[in-house]
């Protein structure tokens, strides 16, 4: 006889037990707490016949988009697939989808999960799942959507609907309603504190608003709630920095860097992401940061030859650039060739975006900011195609931004900074930069722009 979880999804193992264990073990990942491999380790070695268990382990290790755990996740889903025959259409669905992302379909995957959803509304890690890839592959409007699908079949009273509204938030601000995505998060978070991705929504909705000291403050006075066991503390200390750095406390962004950022050692791409994303930005606006740049690009050097993700490729780069490393970018780009020769959606990430981004860094990095220009500015209408929020993806923005002023190109320098002012008017950075770009002569002497110039 079929069990159900306590969602009321149907579950083809026998033991209630164990269900309620994976219960637990998934709302572990649903608040990003600590640790849900260690709790379904707990319940595969009870339970080894347990096929969910196994794809709920897997689709874990694979939504963290890091090739260095393929090893964890393929040991999962090769149990889970041998299983397979004794689980439910539901379950199976699972593990097609990990199938298909651990091959390299990431779309393939995130459609599976979408369709679980959809035919069990109130399947949460499916629902997570798909959330998580559409994030992956700047599916913007999908992040809102997926979730308002099931939204109607949710309320108070069925286990988890923070999480749901969480997530909704999330897409909302994505989408770009951010009344609504805030007064989603925070009926999220107000359901449960220690949702570290509600937070994650509000505070979203405070850097494209430009509250700067608001959105400080709000990851301070809420963090006693979400920042203990935190697998996802590293991300909004990320968020905090950049407050800080809108505010000019250089100091303070860089001790976040030093005592929470970098707190997990680095063990993972998602870690990795934001040190090269704070130290790039601080390195634009001048600031020295030391020797931090080593001990970050240490650690993507063992990555830099996958191709596995332009998202991952890109922020590395930028630590190889910041390291002066010509060995290391040669072989990124190498490798960011490599899989844009592919097909399918991460080969169109490589070949539309990671390649020309690369190129990009690499050049600004050798003080050709013509060239730098040239290959960034395109980018700028699609860069969504390789995943991240617009909080992450602003980076080519700054980039660009300071490439135009050291370059000299006051039409070009004044035209960016007005588009950024548009959007956060009080942005002490903005200004300054625009400060700099009206100091700027039209042109700087000898200029010519390149062939392929796209601006």
């Amino acid at each position: 006889m079929s069990k159900r979880d306590k969602r009321g999804n149907p579950v083809s193992y026998g033991s209630q037990e164990a269900i309620d264990a994976l219960d637990r073990a998934c709302d572990l990942l649903h608040a990003y707490q600590a640790d849900p491999l260690a709790a379904a380790d707990k319940i595969i070695a009870e339970h080894p016949d347990f096929a969910l268990a196994y794809a709920f382990r897997a689709g874990a290790i694979a939504t963290a988009t890091d090739k260095a755990f393929d090893s964890e996740l393929f040991k999962s889903l090769d149990v889970a697939e041998q299983l397979a025959p004794k689980a439910n259409d539901r379950e199976r669905q699972h593990i097609h989808a990990v199938r298909a992302w651990f091959d390299g379909d990431w779309e393939r995957a995130i459609e599976i999960w979408g369709r679980v959803s959809i035919e069990h509304p109130r399947d949460l890690l499916a629902l997570q799942y798909a959330h998580l890839g559409d994030f992956y592959l700047g599916y913007s409007h999908m992040l809102r959507d997926r979730v308002a699908r099931v939204m109607s079949r949710w309320d108070n009273d069925v286990p988890g609907f923070g999480f749901v509204k969480g997530m909704y938030a999330f897409g909302l601000e994505e989408a770009g309603d951010y009344r609504q995505a805030e007064e989603q998060g925070r009926e999220a978070v107000a359901l449960n504190p220690q949702d570290g991705w509600a937070v994650h929504a509000v505070t979203h909705v405070m850097e494209m608003q430009g509250r700067s000291e608001e959105g400080a403050k709000y990851l301070s006075s809420s963090a006693n709630a979400w920042a203990p066991n935190s697998m996802f503390a590293f991300h909004l200390w990320w968020h905090k920095a950049l407050f800080l750095l809108e505010a000019n406390d250089v100091a303070g962004a860089l001790r976040l860097f030093d005592e929470d950022i970098s707190a997990g050692g680095f063990g993972q791409a998602l870690e990795l992401l934001d040190g090269s994303a704070l130290l790039w930005r601080l390195s634009l606006l001048g600031h020295d940061v030391g020797d931090r740049w080593k001990g970050l690009a240490k650690k993507w050097e063992s990555r830099c030859e996958d191709g596995f993700y332009a998202f991952n490729d890109v922020n590395a780069m930028m630590s190889f650039v910041g390291t002066g490393n010509s060995r290391a970018q040669a072989q990124q780009l190498d490798a960011l060739k490599r899989a844009a020769a592919g097909s399918g959606t991460k080969a169109m990430m490589s070949r539309e975006i990671g390649v020309p981004a690369c190129e990009g860094l690499v050049a600004f990095g050798r003080g050709d900011y013509a060239q730098a220009i040239a290959s960034l500015m395109p980018l700028r209408a699609k860069a969504n195609r390789f995943g991240g929020s617009h909080a992450q993806r602003d980076v080519f923005s700054w980039t660009l931004t300071e490439a135009a002023i050291r370059l000299g190109n006051r039409a070009l320098a004044e035209a960016l900074v007005a588009e950024r002012l548009a959007l956060k008017p009080e942005s002490p950075i903005n200004r300054a930069w625009k400060m700099r770009a009206g100091q700027l002569q039209s042109l700087p002497a000898g200029y010519r722009p390149l062939q392929d110039d796209a601006y």
